[in-house]
């Protein structure tokens, strides 16, 4: 589902995916350097007719939310997401990737990280959001354990990067140790 709603933070401003931004997923997600840190990293590369097919699809899902993370001066640099969205049993998943590389290591993700922290567990009432990421992604994990993830476990040779097994780290976040 495109988000709604606009979440403002220190660093950045999160925003509804729009369907002009798509030029920008596809120059994003087929960068070899943001690929190799994301799931996607041995499907074939992305076309604006693949990335128009994944928004019709968005539009109407309701298990994923979807924003645009920009500068506050409006440049987009990225995107963020809760998705596997149950709020039944008051979970979802996040996934993020920060497209522009000059904005890596300088707390765009974190702020983006946070805001939507806020949001599932203040606006949506969730008691749990997940993540995974490679064991070998240092700066991620540094990141999400600013935002209060700890690790869970490891998940061994979890997907194929360049051809060869990863093993992925899961990591959560409680809403009360978010609030704590």
């Amino acid at each position: 589902m495109i988000a709604e709603s606009l979440l403002q933070g220190r660093k950045v401003r999160l925003r509804p995916v729009e369907e002009g931004d798509l030029p920008l997923f596809v120059r994003w997600l087929n960068d070899p350097e943001v690929r190799y840190w994301l799931a996607i990293s041995e499907d074939p590369e992305l076309s604006i007719d693949s990335e128009q097919e994944w928004y019709e699809e968005m539009r109407g899902d309701l298990t994923r939310i979807v924003w645009v993370i920009q500068t506050l001066e409006g440049r987009p640099i990225g995107d963020v997401e809760l998705r596997d969205i149950d709020e039944t049993h008051g979970r979802a998943a996040l996934g993020i990737a920060i497209g522009e590389k000059e904005y890596w290591s300088r707390g765009y993700s974190t702020d983006a990280m946070r805001q939507v922290l806020r949001y599932a567990f203040e606006d949506m009432e969730l008691r749990r959001v997940e993540l995974y990421t490679d064991e070998d992604n240092v700066r991620g994990i540094r990141c999400y354990e600013k935002c209060g993830f700890v690790r869970e476990g490891l998940l061994r040779a979890r997907r194929l990067r360049q051809g060869q097994p990863v093993n992925a780290v899961i990591m959560s976040v409680l809403r009360e140790d978010w609030q704590a």
